[in-house]
């Protein structure tokens, strides 16, 4: 009996999610989109106007680094210092056939969103929220992909 109603449970659980998922509009989606490229291509293009546009003034990017001895340490960058680092360059430098930009949606549910994209060297995941009637990025966690030798 108690399978069953977990079962049943789970499947109650799915529907919900994906009935959520699906009342996110075309334009919402849109908008989640065009938030995610305003913040890759605007690196790429070394714009910061792009780039602030995406990111909330609170944003944090954060990736963690493992030293040689296996410790770990939780690496921080605010807005701001993404911005100015865009306004100095950012990934300007990258040539246009090597800017990979791959996105990914994973999620939507009525505020919020997570989003991953696949940049040319490391991989963001992207914690978006609508706030003040427009999708902007809160968080970052990100990673390095491995050097190719």
């Amino acid at each position: 009996m108690k399978i069953k109603f977990w079962l049943l449970f789970a499947i109650v659980l799915t529907a919900l999610s994906v009935n959520a998922q699906a009342q996110t509009t075309d334009a919402e989606r849109a908008a989640i989109k065009q938030t995610a490229l305003d913040y890759i291509e605007g690196w790429y293009e070394g714009n910061a106007e792009r780039m602030e546009r995406a990111v909330h003034p609170e944003l944090a990017k954060r990736i963690v680094q493992t030293n040689a001895q296996g410790r770990s340490r939780l690496d921080q960058m605010s807005a701001m210092t993404l911005v100015i680092g865009t306004r100095r360059g950012g990934g300007k430098d990258t040539p246009p056939e090597k800017q990979q930009k791959d996105m990914t949606i994973l999620d939507v549910y009525e505020n919020a969103a997570s989003v991953k994209v696949v940049a040319s060297e490391w991989i963001d995941y992207l914690h978006m929220a609508k706030f003040g009637g427009r999708w902007v990025i809160v968080n970052v966690l990100w990673e390095l992909k491995p050097q190719k030798k």
